[in-house]
């Protein structure tokens, strides 16, 4: 089902939400926001033309509940609804229920969902084309007695990832077999709760590895085109926090070899729309991980080095109309994202909750900031604490290092501590300049809290009188215009 769009809802919250909206209105398409209850303050909320509360603050009443966000669109008669990332984006009952109430989906086939939303089936695919697939076990049988024996059979380690989902949910790796038994019981329980299934699969845990994933886009002739790989190595409980385009670790023979692996990948799919397909690379091979049928979070990378507007993408072949590309877009410079999540790191990454005091980015040439809150917001911890990305674009890698490293330096946000600090020192380590870095490389080198360092009387004092007058501000809804630069004081004690 195609058609104009004159009208898009957004089935999401946050930067996601906001990055829809602004490539909507720059399109002229009206747009209805989605929302839960908790987010009536938010950046997305005001901006967009109108709104929709679909539930209480709790995700499963709200904007995981496909029949809310089906009526809350119907009642304000849009053409289409966008998924975003995350909730409903890989649910494939949920792209049916816009085809059955003629909306249009703006992703995939709710079919082309559910073949790479289970990771067995979407294995088997990879296999009939040719591609290389990790040692593992996909069967039907999931008793605990046969799931014991292919761990042994496979070897230590092993890791046993939920069938029907992602985002590290569902994940455990066993390193000996007196603690296979709790594993598997453990995974299961989670991927019931996260995906409404206990089934499982098992693999070869590969633990020197990249992760490195490519961007494809299928358009409305049947074309898919690849944007070139992400290097996303750098993750934390499998969660990733920064990631780059393009890997600094391919020769371009092998960039060449995982692109073309992709796009046959979704070509065997008749994929149609943005997709990521995700790859494991270990000592010169590369693995089949999972497909992603939807915008991943650090799709700026690929935009910044391409030239694209994935989004703006995403809508035309949505519409049924073409996107004017002749070939693949050229490949231009080296860009990266670093996640800025609210969490104290000198306390293990606790979610640091709040009013946002207020913030200042420093704008500037290959410089951009996704962020889906505004001075005065509340941070709440009914989501994920994810509160921006910072993605920055130079002619070379070390050049984006450097121009990223001085960015979050300059970025200060108050009301809520955040992990920038962090950040930087990820971005300051050796591996991480030398691009060696794989998935171990936080556990490796960051396992623990950061140490915080030691602030001088004056400092401190310097300190409390910002955050006071900050803490005031906001409680009276301030806005950007009301805010008080920090750099009206002196940070060092001078």
């Amino acid at each position: 089902m195609k058609g104009q769009i004159e009208k898009l809802a957004i089935a999401n919250r946050g930067e996601v939400a906001v990055r829809i909206i602004r490539t909507c209105q720059e399109l002229g398409i009206e747009t209805v926001l989605l929302h839960s209850e908790a987010d009536r303050q938010t950046l997305a909320y005001r901006i967009a033309d109108e709104t929709v509360c679909v539930g209480p603050a709790s995700s499963g009443e709200s904007y995981l509940n496909i029949e809310a966000n089906i009526q809350g669109a119907l009642s304000c008669g849009v053409d289409a609804i966008h998924p975003g990332f995350g909730f409903l984006s890989e649910n494939g009952g949920f792209a049916e229920a816009c085809e059955k109430n003629r909306l249009i989906f703006v992703g995939p086939s709710a079919d082309t969902i559910r073949l790479f939303g289970d990771k067995i089936s979407a294995k088997n695919l990879v296999r009939k084309e040719s591609g290389p697939v990790i040692p593992g076990y996909q069967d039907r049988d999931q008793s605990e007695k046969r799931l014991l024996e292919e761990i042994q059979k496979i070897g230590f380690p092993v890791m046993i990832k939920a069938a029907g989902g992602g985002g590290g949910r569902g994940l455990k790796v066993v390193y000996q077999m007196e603690d296979a038994k709790s594993a598997i019981e453990s995974a299961k329980r989670e991927a019931q709760s996260a995906f409404g299934s206990e089934k499982v699969f098992l693999e070869k845990y590969l633990d020197k590895s990249k992760h490195i994933e490519v961007q494809i886009f299928g358009d409305v002739s049947g074309k898919v085109y690849h944007l070139f790989e992400r290097e996303c190595s750098v993750q934390r409980r499998h969660q990733k926090i920064i990631e780059e385009a393009v890997s600094p670790t391919l020769s371009e023979e092998l960039r060449q070899k995982v692109a073309k692996m992709a796009v046959r990948i979704a070509e065997a799919a008749h994929y149609r729309g943005a997709g990521t397909v995700e790859f494991l690379f270990q000592d010169g091979q590369f693995y089949f991980m999972e497909m992603n049928t939807r915008l991943q979070v650090e799709h700026p990378v690929t935009e910044m080095v391409m030239g694209v507007d994935l989004v703006k993408a995403q809508i035309f072949t949505a519409q049924g109309q073409s996107l004017g590309w002749t070939d693949s877009p050229h490949l231009h410079g080296h860009a990266i994202e670093c996640r800025i999540y609210a969490e104290d790191v000198y306390q293990g990454g606790t979610p640091s909750t709040g009013v946002l005091g207020g913030y200042r980015f420093p704008h500037g040439p290959g410089r951009r900031l996704d962020i889906g809150f505004e001075a005065g917001d509340e941070v709440t911890s009914f989501y994920d604490p994810m509160i921006g990305k910072v993605i920055v674009w130079d002619e070379t890698r070390p050049r984006a290092i450097q121009k990223m490293i001085r960015t979050l330096q300059d970025t200060i946000i108050f009301g809520v501590k955040t992990n920038i600090p962090y950040l930087i020192k990820v971005l300051s380590h050796v591996e991480f300049v030398e691009g060696t870095m794989t998935t171990q490389f936080v556990q490796t080198y960051f396992p623990q809290s950061l140490k915080e360092s030691e602030l001088s009387s004056k400092q401190k004092q310097l300190r409390e009188v910002l955050f006071r007058q900050i803490g005031s501000a906001s409680s009276g809804q301030m806005r950007e215009e009301s805010f008080s630069s920090p750099w009206t004081y002196s940070w060092d004690g001078q």
